[in-house]
């Protein structure tokens, strides 16, 4: 399993990171909306899921989510965002555009939210049995 976070905060990045990584999640982790397009774009293999922070430095959550689904090869990757600011208006707009899920920070602690990564990777995943 392969997941892209994409969060501005560079000490919450590192301790999502090491989080994941002990729950045996492969991890790309950008600190910028550019760096996750730039894995993006080099990754041999796609992540299985996009971790999108909605407040980045250089552009929001759903300019990402623009941006991405532009791309006919990222359109379909899920996308979770977690974020500290969830107003209706910012819930809904992310949600219309195909965002799978809306987490607001506070309401849920990395091991819930890591949960939530997962049941979504594992929805997604293709039935492999024959």
């Amino acid at each position: 399993m392969k997941l892209l976070v994409v969060e501005d905060e560079p000490l919450l990045l590192e301790i999502i990171g090491k989080k994941l990584e002990k729950e045996k999640i492969q991890v790309l982790l950008a600190d910028s909306a550019k760096k996750g397009f730039e894995f993006l774009a080099n990754e041999k293999k796609l992540p299985d899921a996009i971790w999108l922070d909605y407040c980045l430095k250089d552009i929001t959550g759903l300019d990402f989510v623009i941006e991405l689904k532009k791309h006919e090869k990222w359109a379909d990757i899920p996308v979770i965002v977690v974020s500290n600011s969830a107003s209706t208006e910012k819930v809904n707009s992310m949600l219309a555009l195909g965002v799978n899920k809306y987490l607001l920070k506070a309401n849920f602690r990395l091991e819930d939210i890591i949960k939530e990564v997962n049941d979504l990777i594992t929805k997604n995943e293709p039935n492999t049995c024959r």
